[in-house]
């Protein structure tokens, strides 16, 4: 059987792929390959995947996946990193909280000494949108800091809220953090109206996908001064040069929030034993779309 593997991972499946396996570079190979491990960037593998008879597996290094659902044939199996990135992505939030808090942004954007008072994360009410495993992370680094953290997620149980619920649970938040994957439901979620039933000064945070938000409406919402935002996704990604999110915006990163190396690590790992369960026979873990049934 052979794997074909994106570069950054090919040292570690060849350490660790079984016998019987061949582990070759991309695009080395993917015409024979059973198992893929591709890169968002990597455009002429993501092209070709739907032209590879022998695919079975298709592997990506993080948690969303909108970017090559579509690509993926229906007689290969797609499986995410779900897990992997969890702890940088909460990281990233609970600095963003902080840096908001303290009014770092704001001092590194004006360059002008100020005497602002600062708010402390300690009694604030932070509402989660997207409350998976990403989430329960960032809850519990949260509940370290005394912040009560409201999770809503597509469906209700225990502890969680349903999205319905969202218009009538947003305008209690002091912070709305976003980890919501991007589906035909969520794209352009946060709107006009969503945005406006937010509290005046609370804080967005973005760290799932740009698309969530209507990037015109939170511009507006910035401007006016009566929202913060720290956004480490946007819509258009790259930003350009000049766009108006630029100047209102209080923080941007380049969607690397969960892109640490240790993250990268865990990720590919995990990735490379998928590959051993595949050859084992044994069920793949973090399936987010089957192999359909005839």
């Amino acid at each position: 059987m052979i794997a074909a593997v994106t570069d950054r991972a090919f040292d570690v499946f060849v350490a660790l792929a079984p016998d019987g396996v061949e582990v070759r570079r991309l695009p080395d190979g993917r015409q024979e390959a059973a198992f893929v491990v591709p890169d968002w960037d990597d455009r002429g593998t993501l092209d070709a995947l739907s032209r590879l008879e022998g695919l079975r597996v298709v592997q990506v290094l993080s948690a969303g996946i909108d970017w090559i659902e579509r690509r993926v044939p229906e007689w290969a199996t797609l499986c995410n990193a779900r897990g992997a990135r969890d702890a940088a992505v909460a990281e990233w939030v609970v600095g963003a909280l902080l840096g908001d808090a303290y009014g770092q942004f704001e001092a590194a954007r004006a360059r002008r000494w100020s005497d602002a008072q600062p708010r402390e994360l300690q009694g604030s009410t932070v509402l989660v949108v997207g409350f998976g495993s990403i989430g329960r992370a960032l809850e519990r680094r949260l509940e370290r800091f005394g912040v009560t953290v409201v999770g809503v997620a597509r469906h209700a149980r225990a502890g969680v809220h349903a999205i319905g619920e969202l218009p009538g649970l947003i305008g209690a938040a002091d912070a709305v953090v976003l980890l919501t994957p991007l589906t035909e439901e969520t794209r352009g979620l946060f709107d006009t109206d969503m945005l406006g039933r937010m509290r005046e000064g609370a804080l967005l945070v973005n760290a799932g996908r740009g698309p969530v938000v209507d990037t015109d409406a939170l511009v507006a919402e910035l401007r006016s001064g009566r929202l913060r935002a720290v956004l480490d996704v946007v819509d258009p990604e790259p930003l350009p040069d000049g766009h108006a999110l630029w100047e209102p915006a209080l923080a941007i990163t380049p969607h690397n929030a969960g892109d640490t190396a240790a993250a990268d690590e865990r990720a590919v790992r995990f990735a490379a034993e998928q590959l051993a369960r595949f050859a084992r026979g044994e069920p793949l873990l973090s399936v987010v779309r089957p192999t359909k049934s005839p």
